[in-house]
């Protein structure tokens, strides 16, 4: 579905993603694992259309997203999770679903997607007409991924949703990615809890200083001794 060929991505003088190729299919979960500053954030910022690469070529379906606009990137299906979830704090529960929703034309079809967010979220339910910045981390990461989904998404790219959450919370988060990913939406996880991350996804890649080293099965990553040395502290 989600395709990267030989991206290669510069921050002024700095080369932070050399050559990456990697993939995503239908309903897969794929994750990328990897130190700080490997590249993960800024391969997620490139296909999100917020970051403009040097060469490389990303599509969806086979359709060229390389050179569209952010917006036209969210309607041809792709939505990004920001790190540290960017909720609109002044804004309500209710006004940041909406603004998710903005490309879909009709009232009824934005009421509908918010339904369906609240169903899966009922926690966002009795916060409606909350403001969005006086949530706990965790009402507010469910806030962010519930606006993304608020545009029906085919691939949902999510960078460290765990970030800064209690371990319970974490495990809902993760809980939450999979029914989305099962219920048909692909996702590209990026995030720092590995053990997390390769437990739910079906592949995983490896980045070091902004190149893939090493592709697997997740199975088989959490199974690598240098996988397991380098990124799940064993």
């Amino acid at each position: 579905m989600l395709r990267i060929n030989d991206l290669h991505v510069y921050y002024g003088a700095i080369y932070a993603v050399r050559g990456v190729t990697l993939e995503v299919g239908p309903s897969e979960i794929v994750t990328l694992i990897g130190s700080n500053g490997a590249g993960k954030s800024t391969i997620l910022r490139t296909i999100s259309g917020l970051q403009r690469p040097r060469s490389g070529s990303i599509t969806l379906n086979g359709t060229e997203l390389t050179r569209m606009e952010p917006d036209a990137i969210v309607r041809a299906g792709v939505c990004q999770v920001p790190e540290g979830r960017h909720v609109f704090a002044n804004l309500t529960v209710r006004e940041n679903l909406e603004l998710g929703g903005y490309t879909l034309a009709r009232p009824s079809d934005r009421q509908e997607a918010i339904e369906r967010v609240l169903e899966r979220f009922p926690r966002l339910r009795e916060r409606l007409k909350q403001y969005a910045g006086t949530l706990s981390g965790g009402e507010q990461q469910m806030l962010a991924i519930g606006r993304a989904l608020m545009a029906r998404p085919r691939v949902l790219l999510l960078d460290e949703p765990s970030l800064g959450l209690a371990p319970q919370l974490v495990h809902d988060i993760f809980a939450i990615i999979r029914e989305i990913n099962q219920q048909g939406t692909a996702v590209l996880l990026v995030e720092q809890n590995a053990h997390m991350a390769l437990g739910i996804a079906a592949r995983g890649y490896v980045l070091e200083t902004g190149s893939v080293v090493l592709a697997d099965a997740a199975h088989n990553l959490l199974n690598n001794p240098e996988v397991r040395r380098a990124y799940l502290g064993e």
